[in-house]
């Protein structure tokens, strides 16, 4: 599919349909964090009808990775629930094929790889609840740096279902001691988009080894003091797709998200206490 390049406006201020418009021109290929801050935002993973079930059971048995927003019609790209109008094969900025588990292609659009069996699942995303954070005043030190956030593969095993299984994937974002508390309690308002996180401090305990050199996204930013906090990840389907290997997964580009017309506020459960 040739793209038309047009110029944009900031996507921290445009409406979700406009930052999609904006995607399926080819104007906007960078990672979404800070995109349409008020909207949720979504990972992608489409599979073959046959794989289908073991998908959603594999979803609904570790909803903190996979926490779902919206299942399409057999062969349709179109989100009816979150995004209706839209089209999961050009309204996300980078994608990634995976064919028996291998990496075989990043393109800007899936119209070529999209099957008439294909079920699409949207996963909520963590960058929903960073406007919320960010608004409490917690930093968000990959915007400040402008990078994708360092994603990381764990020793954490996924509960299997059927043919799917493999490690949980956590995003991190290292903060100021002090400030882990009220972040802790702001994100577990959102369980939708991963909730609270699951590791707090040491990198070791569960299974990294090293910050500096994550396996999806950019090496991380960490100020004097701060303490690396880490949450159940989207991309953790992707990972499964490595170790168990489906005839076909299509992705996001991890960071390349996929931008509903779902509200953030909608999303927050009330307040304890």
């Amino acid at each position: 599919m040739v793209h038309t390049t047009t110029t944009v406006d900031n996507p921290a201020t445009m409406p979700p349909a406009a930052i999609r418009r904006a995607i399926r021109s080819g104007a906007l290929v960078n990672p979404t964090a800070g995109y349409a801050p008020a909207y949720a935002q979504a990972n992608l993973v489409a599979l073959p009808q046959v794989l289908a079930d073991d998908f959603l059971h594999f979803c609904q048995r570790n909803p903190q990775p996979c926490p779902l927003l919206d299942v399409t019609e057999v062969g349709s790209a179109e989100p009816a629930k979150v995004a209706p109008g839209a089209d999961l094969r050009t309204d996300l900025p980078r994608y990634r094929v995976y064919r028996d588990g291998a990496l075989v292609a990043e393109p800007t659009d899936v119209h070529e790889e999209w099957r008439p069996d294909l079920i699409g699942f949207l996963l909520g995303c963590s960058f929903t609840f960073e406007g919320p954070l960010l608004a409490a005043g917690v930093p968000i030190r990959h915007h400040t740096a402008g990078r994708n956030v360092p994603m990381y593969r764990t020793d954490r095993a996924c509960v299997a279902a059927g043919p799917f299984a493999g490690p949980l994937v956590v995003s991190m974002r290292a903060m100021p001691e002090a400030q882990v508390p009220l972040a802790v309690e702001i994100t577990g308002r959102y369980p939708a988009v991963h909730g609270a996180p699951v590791h707090i401090g040491d990198p070791a305990a569960i299974g990294i080894r090293d910050l500096d050199h994550p396996e999806w996204g950019d090496p991380p930013v960490i100020e004097a003091g701060d303490v690396p906090v880490f949450w159940a990840c989207g991309v953790t389907p992707q990972a499964v797709a490595m170790a168990s290997r489906p005839v076909l997964m299509i992705t996001h580009a991890p960071g390349h998200m996929f931008i509903t017309d779902i509200t953030v506020a909608s999303l927050a459960t009330p307040p304890t206490g």
